[in-house]
C-alpha cells in the first residue's frame, strides 16, 4: 500500500473549460444541502422537537450522537461504493437519502421515530458530505485536487450561513414539518437534474479505476491501521476535530456571560466567515504547500486562539481570536485527503480517505459531550478549553511524523 506510482496527467486541470470544474459546482450544491440538513441542521432539530414535544434534551441530542456514530460506519464504505457504482449513481443515492431523511424528521411524532429518521439521515450524510465529495472530485482532479475540494466545500459553510437561516424562516412561516417537506422537495428538484446533466464518466487518464486497484479494500484498511504515516494523519486530525467541534458547539455558552449574547453571535459569525476566507485563500496555494507542515501550523494557530479566548475577555480581542481560530477551520477537513494523495498509492485513495473520515467522525461525535462534562465537573470552561489546547499541540507534533518514505513503483 505504500507504493505511490505517479502518473502524468494529459488533462489541463487549470483550464476553466475543463469539465471537472462543473463537478466542483455540483459538489458545492451537494455540500450546501448536506451540511445544511445533516450538520448545522441538528441544532434546529433539537430546538424544534424539544419545543413541540417537550422531550428531554438528552433524548434528542442522543439521536444526534447516534446519527454521527452510525454515519461513521457507513462512511467507511463510500470509496468502495463510488468505485463500484460510479459517482453519478452514488450522488443521486445520497441526495435521495438526505431528502427522505428531511421528510422523516418533519414527520417525527415519537422518540423512536427520531432515531429511525437519524438512521436515514446517516445514509444521506454519508452520500452528501466529505467522503463522497472527496472521492468524487478525486476522479476528475489530481494536481488541482486541493483547490477543487476547497472550493466545493465552501458549500458546507454556505449551508450554515444561508441554508439554516432560510430553514428557520420557513419554520416560522409554515411550521416545522412543512418546512422540512419543502426543503426535501427543493433538494430533489435542484440536485437530481443537475447530477444527471453534469456528472458523467470521469476521465480514464486519472487512473482511479477499479481494474487498476492492487488490493482488496479489507487489505488496504488492514495495512493502513499498521502504517505510521496513515495513523499519524488520522489520529492527529481526529484529536483536532474533537477539540474544534467541542469548542464551537460550546462557544456561545462561553461567550454569552462574558460579552453578551449579541456580540457572542457576532463572534460566531466572524468565525464562520473566516472559515470561508481561509478556505478560499488556501485553495490558491494549498496544492503547492508542505501539507503536514501547513496542518501543524493550523493546529498551533487554533491553540493560540484558544489561549487568548480563555485569558483575555476584551470584546474585540475575543472576536479577533475567534477570527484566528476560524481561519483554519475549513481547511482542516481538506488537508487529510491531500496528505493521503501525496503519500499513498492513488489507487487506494478512496478507501483510505473514507476510513480517515469515518475515524474522525466517530471521534468528534464525542467532543461536545466531553467538553460539557468537563465544564460541569470544573465549574467553568477553562479546564475543557485547556484540554483542547493540549490536544491541538499534541496533534501538531504528531502530524509531523511521516513514518517510512513511500517507495516508487
Amino acid at each position: 500500500m505504500l507504493d505511490n506510482p505517479r502518473h502524468v496527467a494529459s488533462i489541463d486541470e487549470s483550464s476553466l473549460r475543463y469539465e471537472g470544474w462543473r463537478i466542483v459546482a455540483v459538489c458545492f450544491l451537494l455540500a450546501t444541502f448536506g451540511w445544511g440538513l445533516g450538520f448545522y441542521g441538528q441544532s434546529v432539530y433539537v430546538a424544534e422537537l424539544q419545543r413541540q414535544h417537550g422531550w428531554p434534551a438528552s433524548l434528542i441530542s442522543g439521536g444526534t450522537t447516534f446519527f454521527y456514530l452510525f454515519g461513521a460506519l457507513i462512511v467507511v464504505f463510500v470509496g468502495e461504493a463510488v468505485r463500484m457504482f460510479g459517482p453519478r449513481i452514488c450522488l443521486i443515492a445520497g441526495t435521495l437519502a438526505m431528502a427522505a431523511a428531511a421528510v422523516a424528521i418533519g414527520a417525527v411524532r415519537e422518540p423512536w421515530q427520531l432515531y429511525l429518521a437519524d438512521a436515514v439521515l446517516a445514509f444521506g450524510w454519508a452520500g452528501t458530505s466529505l467522503a463522497m465529495i472527496t472521492n468524487t472530485l478525486s476522479l476528475w482532479f489530481d494536481h488541482k485536487r486541493g483547490m477543487a475540494i476547497s472550493l466545493a466545500l465552501n458549500g458546507a459553510s454556505f449551508g450554515g450561513i444561508v441554508g439554516v437561516p432560510l430553514l428557520i424562516t420557513a419554520i416560522g412561516q409554515i411550521g416545522f414539518s412543512n418546512a422540512m417537506y419543502l426543503t426535501s422537495a427543493a433538494m430533489l428538484v435542484l440536485m437530481v437534474p443537475v447530477i444527471l446533466i453534469f456528472v458523467g464518466r470521469p476521465p480514464e487518464s486519472h487512473g482511479w479505476n477499479a481494474a487498476a486497484k492492487p488490493q482488496s479494500s479489507a487489505q488496504i484498511r488492514k495495512d493502513a491501521m499498521r502504517d505510521v504515516g496513515f495513523l499519524t494523519v488520522t489520529i492527529a486530525f481526529a484529536l483536532v476535530l474533537f477539540a474544534q467541534v467541542g469548542f464551537i458547539v460550546h462557544l456561545i455558552s462561553f461567550l454569552d456571560p462574558v460579552i453578551g449574547r449579541e456580540r457572542a453571535a457576532v463572534a460566531v459569525a466572524v468565525l464562520t466567515a473566516m472559515a470561508v476566507v481561509g478556505r478560499v485563500l488556501f485553495s490558491m496555494v494549498i496544492d503547492r504547500l508542505n501539507q503536514r507542515l501547513a496542518a501543524a501550523l493550523s493546529f498551533l494557530s487554533q491553540a493560540v486562539a484558544l489561549s487568548v479566548i480563555i485569558n483575555l475577555h476584551n470584546d474585540y480581542v475575543l472576536i479577533a481570536a475567534c477570527a484566528l481560530f476560524g481561519f483554519s477551520v475549513g481547511n482542516l477537513i481538506t488537508m487529510p485527503s491531500l496528505i493521503v494523495q501525496q503519500e499513498f498509492d492513488p489507487r487506494s485513495f478512496g478507501v483510505l480517505i473514507s476510513l480517515n473520515v469515518a475515524i474522525n467522525q466517530v471521534t468528534y461525535a464525542f467532543g461536545p459531550g466531553v467538553v460539557g462534562l468537563l465544564r460541569d465537573l470544573s465549574g467553568g470552561y477553562a479546564l475543557p478549553f485547556y484540554v483542547c489546547i493540549a490536544l491541538e499541540v499534541i496533534a501538531a507534533a504528531m502530524i509531523m511524523v511521516r513514518g517510512r518514505p513511500a517507495t516508487t513503483a
